[in-house]
C-alpha cells in the first residue's frame, strides 16, 4: 500500500481529533491550561470526537526544521503593533530586535508542497498564522486569546471536511435528580444498553456536597434525544435542566414532585380497577 501523502491527509474527512500541549509552564503549574477545554467544546459543537489530550515538556526532540515564511513576515510588518517595552527598530535594517521578530515568522516548511497549504491566516486582522504540518497537524499559539480567535477562524476550512458539513455537532441533554447514583444505576444500565447502539451515550455524575446529581445523554440525533426526555425523567425521578445548577431546580422540590406524581399514578391505577 502506497504511503498517504500530506495533500491527501489535508483533504480527508475529519471525524476525530487529538490535542498536544507542549509547555513546561503548564507542567510546572505556572500556567493553567484553558486551551484544551476550549478546543474540547469547539470539537463537541462541530461533532468532532476529541479522543485524546496530552501535555508534554518542551523537548528538542519535537523541534522541526524552520524557514522564514515570507507571507507571514509581510503580514507581520503590516499588522503587528510595537509593544511599549520593546526597542524600536527598522524593518529593513538588521538588528537584534528585528531578528527576534523574524524568528516569530519562521515556520515548519516542506519545500515539496504548496506553501499556501502549509500556513493558514484565519483572521484578516492578525498576522499570526496557523501552521499546517504533514497535512493534518495544526499548530496554534498558546496565548488563550490568540488560540481562541484562530481556532474560530479555522471553521470555514474545517466545515467542508466534516462528516456533517453543516457542523450541527453533538448534543448534550442534562437531567438533575435527588436520587443517589446507586439508586438510578439499574435504570441507567438498562437505558444505555438500549440507546448506545443508536449513538447515544449515558453519563451519571455525582456532585459531592450537593443535594442533586447529574445524568446526561450525549448524541448527534437531537430529535431522538428529545424523545427520551420523559422516560429518563421518570426513571431517575428528576427533571431536565439547562445547566448543572442547584438554583435552577430545588432538588427537594424535585423529590417531592416525583413522590406526588408516583402517588397520583398509584391512585389512578387503584380507581381504574374493576
Amino acid at each position: 500500500m502506497a504511503p498517504v501523502s500530506a495533500d491527501e491527509r489535508n483533504s480527508r474527512t475529519i471525524s476525530t481529533a487529538a490535542c498536544l500541549i507542549i509547555g513546561d509552564e503548564v507542567l510546572g503549574g505556572k500556567t493553567v491550561d484553558t486551551n484544551s477545554a476550549y478546543l474540547a467544546k469547539w470539537c463537541f459543537n462541530l461533532g468532532i470526537s476529541l479522543k485524546r489530550i496530552e501535555v508534554i515538556a518542551d523537548d528538542e526532540t519535537f523541534n522541526l526544521p524552520l524557514k522564514l515564511h515570507q507571507e507571514t513576515f509581510e503580514k507581520m510588518k503590516l499588522l503587528s503593533k510595537p509593544h511599549p517595552n520593546q526597542p524600536k527598530f527598522d524593518w529593513e535594517v538588521d538588528s537584534p530586535a528585528r531578528r527576534a521578530k523574524l524568528r516569530m515568522a519562521e515556520l515548519p516548511t516542506d519545500e515539496s508542497r504548496d506553501l499556501k497549504k502549509q500556513a493558514l491566516f484565519p483572521q484578516e486582522d492578525l498576522w499570526v498564522p496557523v501552521s499546517v504540518v504533514n497535512g493534518n497537524i495544526h499548530i496554534l499559539p498558546g496565548v488563550p486569546r490568540l488560540f481562541q480567535r484562530l481556532l474560530e477562524g479555522l471553521k470555514p476550512h474545517i466545515l467542508p471536511r466534516l462528516t456533517d458539513p453543516e457542523g450541527k455537532g453533538t448534543h448534550r441533554v442534562l437531567f438533575s435528580t435527588p436520587i443517589p447514583e446507586s439508586g438510578v444505576a439499574e435504570f441507567l444500565t438498562t437505558l444505555a444498553a438500549k440507546i448506545e447502539p443508536k449513538g447515544v451515550k449515558v453519563g451519571s455524575y455525582p456532585r459531592w456536597g450537593k443535594e442533586n446529581n447529574t445524568v446526561t445523554l450525549v448524541g448527534r440525533d437531537l430529535d431522538y434525544l428529545e424523545s427520551l426526555v420523559e422516560e429518563v425523567e421518570a426513571g431517575i425521578q428528576g427533571v431536565r435542566v439547562t445547566a448543572e445548577s442547584d438554583t435552577e431546580e430545588d432538588p427537594k422540590q424535585i423529590k417531592k414532585q416525583a413522590t406526588e406524581d408516583a402517588d397520583k399514578d398509584t391512585a389512578k391505577q387503584v380507581t381504574q380497577k374493576p
